[in-house]
């Protein structure tokens, strides 16, 4: 017997980890739930909780996938920027299947040509009259991210509205049937131009929903053949939506799927009620260090496990913007220096392949109690099943709570101790003799992290999977034998933004927006002069203020941020020139801005404005001209081309006796 001990023991050594001086060692293979070993004259007792996972017939709901989200607004600007070499690369690390993320739900933002967080994206239809889908990049990685995965599941939302659409009022349900043809046109037109299908459309992103618009929206979208196209509602909380559904039966039939954000992984009595899909449909916005892996991690199990949600979508997908935006890093992966080249593949791209690398929309989680719960000493469980109920898989994650807080709601205090877990595989997979095994640890106070790590295949004893558990660990348990681990081996190194920096435009593509120019208020887009000297101009093209998205901001003075905050003794120059025809009164360049995002308003700095039909040369301290430096009349006309320089130095001051 005591050789038989030993040989467990020494196959134990070698796959995990012992320490003979204070005899702490994680113990995989037992048989039960309670075990001896005899080692050297002492006794160590195991003890370990039971858990069964069974594929019972009144099982649990559909898994639809995990994503992330591009917009709200402009947190991809940057990427499309990327030399062609590194944005592949950044690309496969988020759609490729079997190499990073493997994301299985992109959802984009409908560009209203407002600020919607980090940026405006520009509008399929700045005007009634206009249609345009060559505008922005949101194609462009849509086009991406289905030729890297033809699976992927496209989602569209929009934040803000053209002013148009509003028909005369600041309100996108004033003409449901217009607002339905407006967002009608974007899913047509991503079929049309770019052969894309959107499979699910939201309302208006956490703002108001009306009930008449959504049946509107329904039905116009099942007359224009739209009728697989689901709709998510609404978007914000999980009331009222839900309580209207079961009151109102059309309003039932027009919605598939209630979409909430940042759920703190629980949903509500009257949301499960309702039979409707429940997803999160947006959440994560955490930086992306090893706590907001531990986020993620967390979320991506307990979502089902305490809420019944069968997605979750982060926002946001990318972090490819300007770092001194609002959010910075908040992305599953950062890529914001294409100028050099630089990204990094952040630990929340490993901790959602634990489930997107061998779980696949249409599996199905197993019903709770049978392979989803929480473990008694904290952390949790899922386990789904193919289609086809021939593969299994188990995710489990035992997030700490100050290695695992999201930027919202609030986390409660609880706590996660190390534990042994014995997992009872019953029915069908009672009888597999082995599983797969891929293992995360994420490292805290100078403790390297170990990110999915293959570790080979672990033995089901008499149908039984025994693990001993750390904190702050991910451990995927499959039968499938797929997946893996990209690794790109050189990145180039992080360099500041270059100077001199200088841009005439000819190299952009019309209707689009220079490359490293990210808009926070307006919408501005490249157009052909006609004037020969100047070749392609950048115009800003919003005559009307639209139905925004920023919370009682009406922001309304357009402007664009390229560079860098920092910088001192600077010289920016540009060639400028304001129409006679639904033109600005003025124009500005500036340097050291220091505010974008909803927050644009408040933006301090140094701005030279010119306002020709004033006759006015303005210097101030602050977009909203409440500080001025500097005033003094000029003698300027529209539809003439002037050349405005601003040269800051950094004073420098000197103690004089």
């Amino acid at each position: 017997m005591i050789k038989t001990w030993r040989m467990i023991l020494d196959l134990e050594l070698q796959l995990l980890k012992f320490d003979f001086s204070c005899l702490n060692f994680k113990m995989s293979f037992f048989k039960c739930t309670v075990i001896v070993f005899v080692f050297n004259n002492f006794c160590l007792v195991f003890s370990s909780e039971l858990y069964t996972v069974d594929y019972i017939k009144d099982g649990g709901r559909r898994y639809d996938g995990i994503g992330g989200l591009s917009g709200g607004g402009a947190t991809s600007k940057l990427l499309v920027n990327y030399p062609p070499k590194q944005r592949d690369q950044i690309l496969d690390y988020l759609f490729k299947p079997g190499f990073g993320a493997s994301l299985q739900i992109l959802k984009v933002e409908i560009g209203g040509d407002a600020q919607s967080t980090d940026g405006t994206e520009a509008s399929h239809m700045h005007y009634s009259w206009d249609e345009n889908y060559q505008r922005g990049y949101e194609w462009w990685l849509l086009t991406e991210a289905k030729k890297r995965n033809p699976d992927i599941l496209l989602y569209c939302l929009p934040w803000a509205f053209p002013a148009w659409v509003g028909d005369g009022k600041r309100n996108p349900y004033n003409n449901p049937q217009r607002t339905a043809t407006y967002i009608i046109k974007y899913i047509q037109g991503a079929k049309k131009y770019y052969n894309l299908t959107m499979n699910y459309v939201g309302i208006w992103n956490e703002r108001q929903y009306d009930i008449k618009y959504i049946k509107v929206l329904r039905s116009m979208s099942d007359e224009a053949g739209l009728n697989d196209v689901k709709i998510v509602a609404a978007d914000g909380l999980w009331e009222p939506i839900s309580l209207d559904i079961t009151l109102d039966a059309a309003l039932a039939e027009a919605v598939d799927i209630i979409g909430v954000h940042y759920p703190g992984t629980k949903s509500t009595d009257a949301a499960v009620k309702t039979n409707k899909t429940l997803w999160s449909s947006e959440d994560y916005s955490t930086f992306n260090d090893n706590i907001g892996a531990g986020c993620w991690a967390r979320i991506l199990n307990q979502n089902y496990v305490n809420g019944y949600m069968t997605s979750t979508i982060s926002w946001n997908l990318i972090a490819s913007y300007y770092e001194a935006l609002p959010f910075k890093r908040d992305g599953l992966m950062t890529a914001d220096s294409p100028w050099s080249g630089y990204y990094s593949v952040d630990s929340t791209i490993w901790m959602t392949a634990h489930t997107t690398q061998f779980v696949y929309p249409g599996w199905k989680y197993l019903a709770h109690g049978y392979g989803v719960t929480t473990l008694k000493h904290g952390g949790s469980m899922v386990s789904l099943v193919s289609s086809d109920s021939t593969q299994l898989t188990i995710v489990i994650e035992t997030m700490s709570h100050n290695h695992s807080k999201c930027i919202r709601p609030a986390l409660p205090d609880y706590t996660v101790t190390p534990q042994n877990i014995s997992i009872k595989l019953a029915g069908h997979f009672s009888t597999l003799f082995e599983v797969q095994v891929r293992y995360s640890k994420l490292g805290f106070d100078g403790d390297d992290s170990i990110l999915f790590k293959d570790v080979g295949s672990m033995p089901v004893i008499k149908g039984t999977i025994n693990l001993s558990l750390g904190v702050d660990e991910v451990y995927t348990l499959t039968t499938l034998k797929t997946g893996n681990k990209g690794n790109v081996t050189q990145i180039p190194n992080k360099k500041p933004f270059p100077l001199p920096y200088s841009d005439n435009f000819e190299a952009t593509s019309l209707y689009k927006e220079p490359y490293n120019f990210s808009p926070q208020v307006g919408s501005f887009e490249v157009i052909s002069s006609t004037d020969p000297i100047h070749g392609h101009v950048l115009r800003q093209t919003v005559i009307e203020n639209p139905i925004f998205w920023c919370l009682f901001i009406d922001l309304v003075f357009p402007m664009g941020l390229l560079g860098d905050f920092s910088w001192s003794d600077i010289y920016v120059e540009a060639d400028t020139r304001i129409g006679s025809v639904n033109a600005s009164s003025g124009v500005f360049i500036a340097a050291r801005i220091d505010k974008g995002g909803c927050n644009a308003f408040a933006a301090q700095g140094i701005y030279y404005f010119l306002f020709p039909t004033q006759g006015k040369l303005v210097v101030t301290g602050d977009l909203a001209r409440t500080q001025t430096l500097y005033q003094t009349g000029v003698k300027i006309t529209v539809d003439t081309w002037y050349k405005q320089g601003l040269l800051i130095k950094k004073c420098r001051l000197m103690n004089v006796p």
